[in-house]
């Protein structure tokens, strides 16, 4: 009854506002609808004005956010897939973890522990360097993977023949590095000083294989464990195609020329002293380690005739190849540079084309600058790596200049065009990237410079040019114009310095001074004084047209 009643109170009162006696259920109808949607419209504006007030929500990124994508990029580079890096360990990242912890010989959690983590992204660094050690993992059978079993056995002190044939001393053999670290034992100095005394180890090919054999003279170790009376003891590692083989003789004062080897059996050819005593057998040769040895690997050497030993920073290695050129220079370029710089501050300034007296001097100042150049560069290079130190970066680039070693013996004998072809086949065989290349050898170049490593430096800039960076053709003008990481040589300089002013003509960015235009005229015209022809310098103006006008900062 009351519902009937309110129905009709409802149905006059819309009659009496709308003056419209028909259709009365369908007004009282509309009239509900209308104040039903009226209602949720109001309600969603109060809801609408509240959503409105300042609401403080805490941000998705954070600094653990960001260590989880650089833990997916690592984990991504070394094959174990995490997917995108976008910061969330979901569960292919999860995935991936326990993959890698499974390759380390870690519990499979796919949750990381610190060092699990810290080794893994620090890794991922070191990678990110290059080097030979780089090269050769992913050359094997577990691809970059190998990386991670290496640097973990190089952390722990340990070392294995299923490395991949790789010692940690500059690419040496696994036989050779265990001998070192067997002297390092029981001398003072580590195995690294010993690696960089002159006469401490040389190379040669004695059994006519094709390969270098280690001849290890442990006289220069200082340590009596290894020495009588009168003699020392002499190891000589033989190639075979299980490994390299070692041979135990009691000698003082031999090089490589007093051995002949068969196969992996070497014997003392010739007695250097009355009571020189030759191992009765060869001391059979641990685990063979795959991979053999690098071509050319030199870390510290001694010439191969009786000679007064060259200093330690020299490549006495030329020698291993017979080239007849006189010793490179082993004065400290840093030292060379120093005084160049006072004989600039006293000329008033650097030469110019306008004023070119001494043609030498003038590309020693090009020289020195062009050093100051790849040194900032390398430095800002190493800065952008992360998780790495300065030892790692040197550890790495010492590996780096031995590896090039064959490249860096022609120099004084083969044209620049013929080398530059042999360094694109290298590149091509590293199965790096081009960038990852260019990176280290920028890296390298900033360490070898740095440490007056000349092995390592001259190497960084020949992979340089390698990659296809022809302006760098200039630095190795300079290092055979001046002598320095190897011989003297002004007429073989002639061919790397064309080869920088002919990339510079053609539009290439300069990298060394781009400020300075006319330089490219001065490297003509000093260069070609070096040999006594007829300088013609490009006129400045010229010279600057035909220089692109980039910017390197």
């Amino acid at each position: 009854m009351f519902s009937k009643s309110l129905k009709t109170t409802l149905a006059a009162s819309v009659l009496a506002t709308s003056g419209a006696a028909p259709a009365v259920a369908d007004n009282l109808g509309a009239a509900l609808v209308g104040s039903i949607i009226g209602g949720v419209i109001v309600n969603e504006a109060h809801k609408n004005r509240a959503r409105k007030q300042p609401v403080t929500r805490k941000r998705t990124y954070s600094p653990a956010r960001a260590q989880n994508r650089e833990t997916q990029t690592a984990l991504n580079y070394f094959g174990f897939q995490a997917g995108s890096p976008d910061g969330v360990m979901g569960r292919k990242s999860r995935a991936a973890v326990a993959q890698y912890q499974g390759h380390m010989g870690f519990p499979a959690t796919g949750q990381l522990t610190q060092y699990e983590r810290d080794f893994l992204v620090s890794s991922y660094s070191r990678a990110q360097i290059g080097g030979p050690q780089v090269i050769k993992a992913m050359q094997g059978p577990n691809g970059v993977r190998g990386l991670l079993r290496t640097w973990r056995d190089e952390a722990t002190g340990t070392r294995s023949a299923g490395a991949g044939g790789y010692g940690s001393y500059g690419g040496l053999p696994f036989e050779v590095s265990e001998a070192v670290d067997e002297i390092a034992a029981s001398a003072d100095p580590s195995a690294e000083q010993l690696l960089q005394r002159s006469g401490f180890m040389q190379l040669a090919d004695l059994n006519g294989d094709g390969k270098n054999d280690y001849m290890i003279d442990t006289s220069v170790s200082g340590s009596s464990f290894w020495c009588g009376a009168s003699h020392c003891s002499v190891m000589v590692f033989a190639s075979t195609p299980q490994g390299y083989q070692r041979n135990d003789f009691m000698a003082r004062g031999v090089t490589t020329a007093n051995f002949s080897c068969h196969q992996g059996v070497c014997r003392m050819s010739d007695e250097p002293a009355s009571g020189t005593v030759q191992a009765a057998a060869p001391t059979p040769a641990p685990a063979p380690a795959p991979g053999g040895s690098v071509g050319g690997t030199v870390l510290a050497s001694a010439p191969q005739v009786a000679a007064p030993a060259p200093a330690a920073g020299g490549l006495a290695a030329l020698q291993l190849f017979q080239q007849p050129a006189p010793a490179a220079n082993t004065a400290s370029l840093t030292s060379h540079c120093s005084k160049v710089s006072l004989l600039t501050s006293s000329n008033g300034g650097y030469m110019t084309v306008s004023n070119l007296r001494d043609p030498e001097l003038a590309l020693g100042e090009q020289f020195c600058l062009t050093r100051s150049y790849a040194i900032n560069s390398g430095e800002a290079l190493v800065a952008k790596v992360q998780g790495v130190s300065q030892a790692q970066v040197d550890s790495q680039c010492d590996a780096f200049g031995p590896v090039v070693q064959p490249y860096l013996a022609k120099l004084s004998s083969t044209g620049s065009d013929a080398l530059v072809s042999d360094l694109q086949k290298f590149v091509l065989q590293s199965n790096m990237s081009i960038e990852q290349l260019s990176n280290t050898a920028g890296i390298c170049l900033f360490s070898g410079y740095r440490r007056d490593n000349m092995e390592v430096a001259l190497g960084a800039a020949l992979i340089m040019v390698g990659v296809g960076q022809r302006p760098y053709a200039e630095l190795i003008g300079h290092h055979l114009a001046q002598g320095f990481g190897v011989a003297k040589s002004p007429e073989q300089a002639q061919g790397w310095y064309q080869a920088a002013i002919a990339a510079l003509e053609t539009g290439s960015e300069p990298v060394f001074a781009p400020g300075q235009p006319e330089r490219l005229a001065l490297i003509k015209a000093a260069s070609a004084g070096l040999t006594g022809t007829i300088a013609q310098p490009v006129p400045a103006s010229s010279t600057a047209a035909a220089l692109p006008s980039f910017s390197t900062d």
